[in-house]
């Protein structure tokens, strides 16, 4: 039999879930169907195929991780493949997503750029550049 691996969806704690999941909708163009629970303690965003699953532990807080937080050179807490990182950039710049790094080429081949999440979690959106034209953002 086949088998093959068709995706990932980094789980990612946060403080409030429904707070969380409109920044997503509202911020980096993502969408989700319904938030889980009563009160929602768990939603999945969803973006060209890519999901991110958000949860949060009622009664608890303080437990928001992100990875540079324990280990700088743990720079991200996802990185995201895409087309287009150009056009990605200006989009998540227009509407006030706090960019912490600038898109630049990268030595493994990759035009990316990190953001910050509502949570504090570093996101990295890169590009495969090999091959292509520098072009200025």
């Amino acid at each position: 039999m086949n088998r093959k691996l068709l995706g990932v969806a980094p789980y990612l704690l946060v403080e409030d879930v429904k707070k969380s999941a409109e920044w997503y909708r509202d911020h980096l163009g993502f969408d989700f169907e319904r938030l889980f629970g009563d009160p929602p303690t768990f939603a999945m965003v969803k973006r060209d195929g890519i999901i991110l699953m958000l949860k949060s532990v009622p009664g608890k807080t303080g437990f928001v991780r992100p990875n540079h937080q324990i280990d700088i050179d743990a720079c991200w807490d996802a990185y995201l493949w895409v087309t287009g990182v150009d056009a990605l950039y200006v989009e998540f710049k227009a509407k006030g997503v706090k960019i912490k790094r600038e898109p630049e080429i990268m030595p493994y081949g990759n035009k990316d750029f990190d953001i910050e999440d509502c949570n504090g979690y570093v996101l990295c959106f890169g590009e495969d550049w090999q091959g292509k034209e520098r072009s200025a953002v």
